[in-house]
């Protein structure tokens, strides 16, 4: 389990105005104007559809108000409480969690209705779907659940833009066209390789090139 340190400045790349919303409109206003003492809430969706990021921007919110947030995915053991005065807790990736996890999972959640902390989790699946115990399973799918959606080829060339605006690189056509024609169509994956070309280019004091694009991932598949 891990409490979030509180930011000393905001990160722009976890606000809700960076987020391109695509089709997940109603999930993502819902989430940004999230009342105190507001019912729970579960985003679910296939990889790539922006439940971590989403994840990320509540935290950043709350914690800008100066708030404590508790962030929980599978790679933390047992035991689970809350430090004092805690006001959100996350879970991410519900489906991974093992039958400890879950079972302190659960613990956490009654834990967090009677301090009145708030609470948002995502996965892959629907809550009637998931492979939990019915306690937890219950819990996440009684409040509000929204179903969120891959964004379409041009909100995913919006979104690298604007990764790659924030970042200052130059991500010419015919880059972004090798990523969006080569590469997995994966938002997270394309995240994740943007901020490792990024890197990558400022250690060679090269700018991103496709050649440069290929020689990291050439390096990459041969580390």
């Amino acid at each position: 389990m891990k409490q979030l340190p509180l930011p000393i400045a905001p990160d722009p790349a976890d606000s809700f105005d960076e987020l391109v919303v695509g089709a997940n409109q109603h999930a993502v206003q819902h989430l940004r104007s999230l009342p105190v003492h507001a019912a729970p809430v579960y985003l679910w969706g296939a990889s790539g559809s922006g439940k971590t990021r989403l994840l990320r921007a509540v935290a950043a919110q709350r914690q800008l108000r100066g708030e404590r947030v508790v962030w929980l995915q599978p790679d933390d053991p047992p035991p689970w409480s809350l430090p004092e005065a805690c006001a959100l807790v996350l879970i991410d990736r519900c489906e991974l969690l093992d039958a400890a996890q879950q079972l302190a999972a659960f613990g956490l959640f009654v834990q967090a209705g009677d301090c009145a902390a708030q609470w948002v989790a995502a996965g892959t699946l629907p809550p009637v779907d998931m492979p939990l115990r019915e306690d937890l399973r219950s819990r996440l799918g009684w409040g509000h659940v929204f179903a969120l959606q891959v964004l379409t080829d041009a909100d995913t060339r919006r979104a690298l833009r604007l990764e790659a605006d924030r970042r200052g690189i130059v991500l010419s056509d015919e880059v972004m066209g090798y990523l969006l024609t080569r590469l997995p169509r994966n938002l997270k994956h394309l995240m994740d390789l943007l901020s490792r070309l990024d890197g990558f280019a400022l250690a060679e004091h090269r700018h991103v090139t496709v050649p440069l694009l290929k020689k990291m991932l050439s390096e990459e598949r041969r580390g």
